[in-house]
């Protein structure tokens, strides 16, 4: 079992008082916006969560699990963190701790994140630096993917290839991966307004030509298809090890 860790406090931004205590489905809304980063997927969803709860003095406990012992300790680094985050920011609680259980590298994630020592100083010796690139790496194959699941339906609809270059944003009918897309361009500081070009390369921005379309579409659905199949083995690696659903798996949409 995971070693104990001590929460840290909430940092609580001065403004008007919070009208009501935080509740768990408040927590669970939060962690809910924290993403595995390799699967682009929320770790509610996935099933990581297995403990989600508020006490009446505002003390918020997570509790995380993963499919494997040996899931890489930088990717579980980061969802620790940003889970901590997000309870964190929930209004209302006022102190949060976040422990991830049963994983090879769990006392040195949990400890670091609750000092908030950052992965590099959490693994000295071993990291050669923070994680900022690697999320960046992420996020480009997650608008890789998001493209494909935009363009898919447009496809279906009767939409040349040829004509994709020439849209925009705010040319596609609004729907969850249209959403979802635009939020994976703005966290990489990528043009996501209603005049951006729908089609764009993930590293520079740059709006995709006729000559290069067919290969980007090739790579955006191979991307879309490597997240959805890896996602469906984790799925089953982690029903194989808990036989238990996690909170808010189940009503996740």
């Amino acid at each position: 079992m995971t070693a104990p860790v001590a929460a840290r406090p909430a940092e609580q931004s001065a403004g008007p008082a919070v009208a009501g205590p935080a509740t768990p489905q408040d927590l669970l809304a939060a962690l809910g916006a924290v993403l595995d980063p390799e699967l682009d997927e929320p770790i509610t969803q996935l099933g990581f969560v297995s403990l989600a709860s508020v006490e009446p003095d505002g003390s918020a406990r997570v509790r995380l699990r993963l499919p494997t012992y040996f899931c890489a300790p930088n990717f579980a680094f980061l969802m620790v963190a940003d889970a901590y985050d997000a309870a964190c920011a929930v209004p209302g609680v006022r102190r949060a701790e976040v422990v991830l259980e049963e994983h090879f590298a769990s006392d040195a994630i949990n400890g670091g994140v609750a000092a908030q020592e950052g992965f590099a100083r959490t693994f000295d010796g071993e990291a050669v630096g923070e994680l900022d690139g690697l999320r960046a790496d992420f996020l480009r194959k997650a608008v890789m993917a998001g493209t494909h699941q935009v363009c898919r339906p447009l496809l279906s609809a009767g939409t040349s290839p040829d004509e994709l270059p020439g849209l925009t944003l705010g040319q596609v009918p609004d729907s969850p991966p249209l959403r979802r897309l635009r939020q994976r361009r703005a966290a990489l500081g990528l043009p996501a307004g209603d005049q951006s070009p729908l089609l764009i390369d993930p590293a520079t921005g740059h709006g995709v030509t006729a000559q290069s379309l067919p290969l980007h579409l090739r790579k955006a659905r191979t991307t879309a298809v490597s997240l959805e199949a890896n996602g469906s083995i984790c799925r089953g690696m982690l029903r194989h090890r808990y036989d238990s659903p996690g909170q808010g798996e189940e009503t996740s949409p």
